[in-house]
This record gives structure tokens, C-alpha cells and sequence, in this order.
């Protein structure tokens, strides 16, 4: 089983968060949007196994490893999610039922290159929102959660960007 690409750094915890619609409202798109982890990990399953498909074993093993590393995200974001006080409903903002997450937003580019070149915009803009997430919270711990995944987005733009590089030599 592939493990993992994230830092070696631990994941802050939820206990002790309180209800906080602000807050939830802050982070909610970074859930289930079109720009969210579920997509993330949908999108990247997608090109791992195309990757696979076309022996691209070591490249296919980094994408899946990325793509598990979201799957943490997910989960803590989850997490936060519920102890902010919602549900969480894979849309766009719990506890709202409306607006649900669709695989529509995946990138299904057949393209090798272009699947790659759709992670690293991913990424940029997963980077660019936990980044709009730290200027609007006002809850530390929420912050340490966001930084948190921040960083490995930010491990992730440089994977893909490795793996662009090398499809072009």
C-alpha cells in the first residue's frame, strides 16, 4: 500500500473546537468544492490509474500517494467540520444540504501531460485558498489545522512539478 505523501510533521487536533458557524463557513470550501479535497483525491485517483495503465509505475505510485495524503485532509477537515458544529455533507457549505459535491469537477484529460498540468493547477489553487482561509480566521487552532494541510499542498505543487519536468525531457 503506497503511503502517504505528506511532511513528517503531526496533524493538529480537533478536541476542544467549539461550534462556530464563522469559522465553518471559512473552511468549508476546502471540504467538497469543485476546488476541495474530494476532488483532489477523485482527480488524482483518476490519473494514478491512467498513469499505471501507461507504465508509469513510479510516477503512478507518487500521484496515489498524494492522492492518500488528501484523503488525511479530508478526514481532519471532516473532523473540524464536526466539531464546528455541522454535518459533514459532502457540498460546498455544511450544514447546508444543497450545492452537493459532483465528480463533474474532475479534470478527465487522457493526456498524460495535461493530467499533470491539471494537479499542479489544482494545487496552486488549493494553495491559494488554505492560504485566503489564514487571513479570515480568527481561532488559532483552526489556523494550525489550516497551515497545517498548507504545507503539504505545498510538498504536492513540487512533486507534480518534478513529475511535469520529467514528461517533458
Amino acid at each position: 500500500m503506497a503511503r502517504p505523501l505528506t511532511l513528517q510533521a503531526e496533524f493538529p487536533t480537533t478536541e476542544g473546537l467549539t461550534p462556530d458557524a464563522y469559522s465553518l463557513a471559512v473552511i468549508s470550501p476546502a471540504y467538497a468544492s469543485p476546488t476541495g479535497e474530494l476532488n483532489a483525491i477523485l482527480q488524482y485517483f483518476y490519473h494514478y490509474f491512467n498513469f499505471d495503465k501507461c507504465g508509469y509505475k513510479e510516477v503512478a505510485q507518487t500521484i496515489k500517494s498524494i492522492a492518500i495524503a488528501e484523503m488525511i485532509h479530508l478526514e481532519l477537515l471532516g473532523k473540524t467540520i464536526t466539531a464546528l458544529g455541522a454535518q459533514p455533507v459532502y457540498c460546498q457549505n455544511p450544514p447546508t444540504a444543497f450545492n452537493f459535491y459532483s465528480a463533474k469537477y474532475v479534470t478527465y484529460s487522457r493526456n498524460l501531460i495535461h493530467m499533470i498540468e491539471d494537479d499542479i493547477l489544482a494545487e496552486k489553487k488549493a494553495i491559494a485558498l488554505y492560504s485566503r482561509m489564514l487571513t479570515r480566521l480568527k481561532c488559532d487552532q483552526l489556523k494550525d489545522i489550516i497551515s497545517r494541510i498548507l504545507q503539504d499542498e505545498k510538498l504536492h505543487l513540487e512533486k507534480f512539478e518534478e513529475i511535469l519536468q520529467g514528461l517533458k525531457r
